[in-house]
């Protein structure tokens, strides 16, 4: 749709402007979600912020998303389950496995397998789209994941996800094959996160920009591959804590020390010819990875209703756990 701003608009923020215009059809949250996402263009150009200032006369345009479907339907998907009970599940995620229905996705993912698995047991507080959902893992990354079946169990992990372990027991670890190896052999990431250039992926910028994140990875090497020197290795196998969960946050932080995924071409594409520097057959394995090497090994956290402390890891798949010993043989 195309809107053009009146003498009134003098000075208003966009995202009240356009709020109150398209009332009550978008409410002004949906309409600082669009101008985040990139829907949204004024005199031409993608506007940069919720926050702009209009001028009378200018031109705003919107591009609004396909209606999504009323609610995801159960889908027999196997599922690696590690325990269940009343309350919750954990499952082992595959790799390429999207978490919940969204454009693109609207079938096929974690939600779809789980309605089917779960019935009406399963929580509806997250939502339509995203019933039992409490954290997240990217499509591409595979590991250790829990869902509650009850709204108390989902109000109970979400606040323990939302506090990342600083005042109570929830602990996550994941296994990242990166490139090179990270000195000194173990530290900490603290830079906060916001949106990319291109508005899809995401970048550490400076704290004081309007979608400043604060993101906190700590980072320990456990391997390092191809060393003739302590500094020299091809790659290493690093492990990363999260303090604080924000979307892509070690693929970002572990690139923004220099330290890339390896297989990951949002945020490793500078380090694509490295490949070329290894012996065959690593080399071909290496470009054929489809994904980054990310995987959850380890999540524990007290269950909402016994208050027990739970534990359970996961080895990497066997596309992870392969190229790991193909750099091994090094």
């Amino acid at each position: 749709m195309s809107l053009e701003a009146g003498a009134d608009a003098a000075g208003q923020r966009l995202d009240q402007w356009l709020a109150a215009r398209l009332a009550p059809g978008l409410s002004r949250g949906r309409v600082q979600a669009l101008i985040r996402q990139g829907a949204v263009r004024v005199g031409g150009r993608v506007a940069d912020s919720p926050k702009r200032k209009l001028v009378p006369g200018e031109r705003v345009e919107m591009e609004l998303p396909e209606p999504e479907p009323a609610a995801p339907q159960g889908e027999a998907i196997p599922l690696d389950i590690l325990y269940e009970d009343d309350a919750l599940i954990v499952v082992n995620k595959p790799a390429g496995l999207v978490l919940h229905p969204g454009a693109g996705n609207w079938t096929g993912t974690l939600v779809n397998a789980l309605i089917h698995h779960c019935g009406e047991s399963l929580s509806g507080i997250g939502g339509v789209r995203r019933p039992g959902i409490v954290h997240r893992l990217d499509k591409d990354t595979s590991g250790v994941i829990v869902a509650a079946k009850t709204d108390r169990a989902h109000r109970a992990l979400s606040e323990a996800f939302a506090d990342h372990g600083r005042t109570g027991d929830l602990r996550r670890a994941y296994v990242a094959l990166v490139w090179g190896v990270p000195v000194p052999a173990a530290g900490t990431v603290d830079a906060p996160l916001g949106r990319a250039a291109d508005r899809l992926r995401r970048a550490v910028v400076p704290a004081g920009r309007d979608d400043a994140r604060h993101a906190v990875t700590h980072y320990a090497v456990l391997e390092r591959f191809g060393r003739h020197g302590e500094r020299d290795a091809m790659a290493s196998l690093v492990e990363c804590r999260l303090e604080t969960g924000r979307t892509h946050q070690i693929r970002v932080h572990m690139a923004h020390i220099g330290h890339p995924l390896i297989g990951d071409r949002d945020y490793g594409t500078a380090f694509r010819t490295k490949a070329n520097l290894l012996p065959e057959p690593l080399r071909a394995s290496v470009q054929a990875f489809p994904r980054q090497a990310l995987h959850a090994r380890l999540l524990e956290f007290r269950h909402p209703d016994t208050h027990l402390s739970m534990r359970f890891e996961a080895p990497p798949p066997p596309d992870m756990g392969e190229l790991v010993e193909a750099f091994r043989a090094l």
